[in-house]
């Protein structure tokens, strides 16, 4: 039973990107700003690898790391929330969300008051402490709501728990998520309760975020519709607005996230515990607290253990970021940073993947490791950490061995394949090249018909290299009639081995090569 465990450290960067200059971002390193702090506490995640990314030479480096390890560059036009996500999820996002610098139009605050009957304040983008200092008094009076923005795509609403009840301020952003569509379809509605007096108002924590579907199928659909549990911790069931979520847990910060995180691991299910611990960013990032910053990457630090010591055989645990929010840089909002990506699991090899553009490679290889076609806008990374068991080690040997009987005086490209039939032989094959061409015969249709023509009808795993003149090379997946050929007798899931050398190779399906293929079940009888 495969379950997979990703953590959002929220708004963890490590380290400005290149093009971070256009969203406003210079001399921006999150990690780097708290590791000056003496609260920050580095033992458990130093020993996972993370001193050992890309960019964090501040950092003391592991020489026998726990997991695998690498720096995932954003893709997506933005630094918020919701586009951080969506990408981990899967979508990228080519285009920003609207933002609002300089307040919201006219008109969609006079239907916001229309359809709430209570006046606006401030409408302005504005740090969410001082908001509530600011305007917070004449709030109580008027009972006017106190609407604001800032740097990100969000439309937030701040009310006092006494005025404007909990569950009423959660109705009035309904009605804002529904008057922001079109080109004002901001990525969050936030509703952002209070309580105390005038010089003492605090913020609670009965925040909810209203937010924007995504744009197209993400992570958490796949999953869903293959029938695996999608279970939301902390504030990811209302990123995604509860799409693809089969259960979930709303939480009130870091300590609460992670003890219902520990508590999961005893659950009994396949698929993803996706979850995200939020105070690092609302808490610390945008309020330009490095020691509280600090502080909460130590008490993560000292809890990771336990999670890790409880984790099963085939679990595999996650850790990465959407965002950066540096808490000392010359501003509050978010920064566009690199984010980390710490992979570790029994059955992880622990290696350092370097530089990899997309976090949306998170979801390609989540789904790849759970088993399932879909890929969304990434790559898959787990067939170069996967650590793979006796099966697929055996195919793959049987594969590059077959490659060296290849026939191929013409092209000089030299291919082998492997095929384990349902009556646990493998079936090996190589492409036998002919003068007139024409009777050329692919190496994977080599096995397939030798195993056919021993009466074997069902597969589970077929494996395939080849390279010029035995050369192992990456670039060798089956050819279309080699996969028209499989799919009469494979079924859409049975895995595939695409290999990349003799200790690496890539996982997919023969579903994901053939999607909608032509099979039996289609000719009219």
């Amino acid at each position: 039973m495969k379950r997979v465990f990703l953590i959002v450290l929220d708004s963890l960067g490590v380290g400005e990107e290149p093009d971070a200059a256009l969203f406003g971002d210079h001399d921006c390193h999150t990690l780097k700003r708290i590791s000056t702090s003496g609260k920050f506490r580095f033992e458990s995640m130093k020993k996972m690898g993370m001193g050992n990314i890309d960019g964090q030479d501040f950092l003391p480096r592991e020489s026998d790391p726990a997991a695998a390890v690498c720096r995932l560059q954003e893709r997506s036009m933005g630094k918020d929330t919701t586009i951080g996500h969506w990408e981990i999820a899967g979508v990228v996002s080519p285009s920003p969300l609207p933002t609002y610098p300089d307040g919201f139009p006219k008109e969609i605050l006079d239907e916001f008051s229309k359809q709430t009957g209570r006046g606006v304040l401030c409408n302005k983008p504005y740090s969410g402490t001082e908001v509530i200092n600011d305007y917070g008094e004449q709030h109580v009076k008027t009972g006017d709501l106190i609407v604001y923005t800032s740097a990100d795509s969000v439309f937030q609403i701040a009310a006092h728990e006494d005025v404007v009840p909990v569950e009423t301020l959660y109705e009035y952003c309904r009605i804002a998520r529904k008057i922001l569509s079109g080109k004002h379809a901001v990525g969050r509605v936030i509703a952002r309760p209070f309580t105390g007096k005038a010089g003492n108002f605090t913020r609670t924590t009965n925040r909810h975020d209203f937010s924007l579907l995504p744009p197209k199928k993400t992570l958490l659909d796949a999953l869903s519709e293959a029938g695996k549990t999608v279970y939301a911790v902390g504030k990811i069931n209302d990123i995604f607005a509860g799409q693809g979520v089969t259960d979930m847990t709303f939480t009130h910060g870091n300590t609460e996230g992670m003890k219902v995180s520990l508590e999961a691991l005893d659950r009994d299910f396949e698929g993803l515990c996706f979850i995200n611990l939020v105070d690092f960013d609302m808490l610390y990032g945008h309020r330009q607290d490095v020691d509280g910053y600090a502080a909460a990457f130590a008490e993560f630090d000292r809890w990771l253990p336990s999670f890790t010591e409880k984790m099963r055989d085939d679990d595999v645990l996650i850790i990465t970021a959407d965002h950066g929010c540096d808490p000392g840089d010359s501003h509050t909002d978010h920064s566009r940073e690199y984010t980390p990506l710490i992979v570790y699991g029994k059955n992880i090899e622990p290696k350092n993947l370097g530089t990899r553009v997309g976090f949306c490679d998170i979801a390609a290889s989540v789904a790849d490791y759970l088993g399932i076609s879909w890929r969304g806008d990434g790559e898959s990374f787990m067939g170069l950490i996967r650590k793979p068991d006796e099966r697929e080690s055996a195919l793959v040997g049987a594969a590059i061995s077959a490659m060296k009987n290849a026939y191929a005086p013409y092209s000089l490209h030299t291919v082998g394949a492997a095929l384990l039939g349902g009556n646990g032989k493998i079936y090996t094959g190589c492409n036998i090249e002919c003068a007139t061409y024409t009777p050329t015969i692919c190496a994977e249709r080599t096995a397939l018909f030798k195993a056919v023509s021993d009466g074997v009808r069902d597969f589970s795993l077929l494996a395939v290299c080849g390279g010029r003149e035995q050369v192992l090379s990456p670039s060798y997946p089956p050819c279309g009639v080699c996969r028209q050929a499989l799919v009469e007798f494979c079924a859409p899931e049975m895995p595939v081995l695409l290999i990349r050398s003799e200790t690496e190779f890539e996982r997919t399906t023969l579903g994901a090569l053939l999607p909608r293929a032509f099979t039996p079940k289609n000719l009219i009888k």
